[in-house]
């Protein structure tokens, strides 16, 4: 598999008075046997402890090696083999961290967990905490926050895995370009500021003691590279996951958090750009939204002839609120019951019991208040059918101004990978409904899960899925769509359900105003 850090063998003579090699230049010597002719380097403050085990292990044992862009790295030796070689694989969200302990040797997975951004308290999204970072010390308190919501997930994978945090030796991280910068201490001014550019893209792999991290001190921290301030390492990772770059076909990668990030391409080529218009579809927007999590009303059915609505939410306990793919079935359940109109506007009188009067306006009640984990209601109000309308428009319009730029029609496309939450949980069709999928066959959306995290699981196993993240960088083309006047025109069109352009959506029933 060639991970990230390999264990090797040595077995080498010992010194003699016919043989007076220096103890590491013996086991560098016999390393580079195995390792194309390659003296592995040896950090400086290691040379004393690598060079002390080697001889008390008698010179033949396990060479502890980290296979690094620069070359080899020889950090530890020991006298015999482990049991277990662990790393751990990290998607670094806006939000929400989520993490895996892998073992190098087998790659079988030890232990799964993760956990709240300590960053919330700073800012509930990307904007908000790159202008808290340019404060007095709120880039610090940033970085600080990341790290110990790091190290904690670290101990609680450790502990149900029943290994120690120093037995780790490696970690990759796989984030948006805005969180690597916090996660680096780096200044995120110029990311939000045209033209928009990082201070990196591609940051050299570090050690994890450099960034105050529990696992082993010299474990190599690898980091997802980026394409600029909207184009994170995350869908670096999600290209990997899904072989996009690898496939004759071509293919889509649809990634809605945040923003949404598309990737189109094949082997031969690849075009990208991302855009806003997740944040509805997170809980960023509507008033009873939250993140698809435990309690989240996840799917929606509404019978249009009798006006009854039922739902099902994660985990299967009572209501909390109601995630992205629960708002999407519940908009267009509500479009195809005539409840709402072509504008996602109420139709008054006809949402039987259900259409409700408050002081924002009128709002649908999903689950009534004795349905609901904390005694209120669930409802959905006309602000929140606006916002959703903005996504789904501008998620439509991402889509149809990237593919018109390679002059493909989605009916050429193999595949749409949907990933992460949205993917895991959306139903496609009720997003055809909706206007913001594009009318194809079921079979070509394939919901891919974390992507972020599969890509980071990979470079810590695969030296190959190394080298193309960092190939990536050079193959993908990015289009900028905040200058871009197409999406503009196309956002207008796309406001409605399904679209202006009925022709786009023949599966979609089209009602009249009347």
């Amino acid at each position: 598999m060639n991970s990230i850090v390999q264990l090797i063998n040595v077995k080498a003579a010992p010194p003699s008075l016919n043989d007076n090699t220096a103890d590491l230049d013996r086991l560098k010597k016999v390393l580079a046997e195995q390792l194309a002719g390659v003296l592995p380097i040896v950090p400086f403050s290691r040379l004393a402890k690598v060079a002390t085990r080697f001889r008390d292990a008698g010179f033949a044992g396990m060479a502890v090696v980290n296979d690094l862009p620069g070359g080899p790295q020889l950090v530890d030796f020991m006298a015999e083999p482990p049991a277990v070689l662990p790393a751990m694989a990290l998607d670094l969200g806006t939000t929400h961290l989520e993490a895996v302990l892998l073992d190098l040797l087998t790659g079988r997975e030890l232990a799964r967990g993760y956990r709240e951004n300590l960053q919330v308290r700073y800012g509930a999204d990307i904007l908000s905490r790159i202008h808290f970072a340019v404060r007095d010390n709120g880039l610090q308190l940033l970085h600080d926050a990341i790290i110990s919501c790091i190290n904690s997930l670290t101990v609680e994978l450790a502990g149900q895995a029943d290994l120690e945090v120093n037995d780790l030796r490696a970690l990759s991280v796989s984030g948006n370009t805005t969180m690597v910068h916090f996660f680096l201490g780096l200044d995120p001014y110029h990311l939000i500021r045209e033209p928009y550019i990082p201070m990196v893209n591609g940051p050299d792999p570090c050690r994890a003691g450099e960034l105050d991290l529990v696992i082993h001190p010299f474990a190599p921290v690898w980091i997802m590279p980026s394409i600029g301030s909207y184009f994170g390492g995350d869908l670096i990772s999600g290209i990997l996951a899904s072989d996009l770059d690898q496939n004759e076909q071509v293919s889509m990668l649809i990634d809605v958090g945040t923003n949404a990030e598309v990737v189109v391409g094949n082997r031969d080529w690849l075009i990208a750009c991302a855009g806003a218009a997740g944040p509805a579809l997170e809980g960023g927007v509507a008033r009873m939204g939250m993140r698809a999590g435990p309690g989240a009303i996840e799917h929606v059915a509404l019978d249009v002839a009798s006006g009854k609505i039922s739902y099902s939410t994660i985990a299967g306990i009572k209501p909390k609120g109601i995630c992205g793919s629960g708002i999407i079935d519940l908009v267009a359940a509500l479009y195809l019951a005539r409840i709402i109109d072509l504008r996602g506007k109420f139709r008054p009188g006809h949402g039987s019991d259900r259409l409700i009067e408050t002081k924002q306006g009128l709002a649908y009640v999903v689950a009534v208040a004795d349905e609901s984990a904390d005694g209120h209601p669930v409802i959905v109000g006309q602000v929140d059918l606006d916002a959703v309308m903005r996504s789904k428009a501008a998620m439509y319009s991402i889509l149809t101004t990237l593919v018109n730029q390679v002059g493909v029609k989605f009916a050429d496309l193999h595949r749409i990978y949907v990933a992460g939450a949205f993917g895991r949980h959306i139903d496609p069709r009720q997003a055809i409904v909706l206007g913001m999928l594009p009318d194809l066959p079921m079979e070509v959306f394939e919901p891919v899960g974390n992507s972020s995290l599969k890509g980071a699981c990979q470079v810590l196993l695969v030296r190959r899925d190394r080298e193309r993240c960092r190939e990536l960088i050079a193959r993908i083309t990015y289009l900028e769509l905040n200058v871009n006047q197409e999406f503009m025109l196309r956002f207008s069109g796309a406001k409605f359900i399904p679209h202006t352009d009925h022709a786009l959506f023949p599966s979609v029933p089209f009602f009249s105003e009347n």
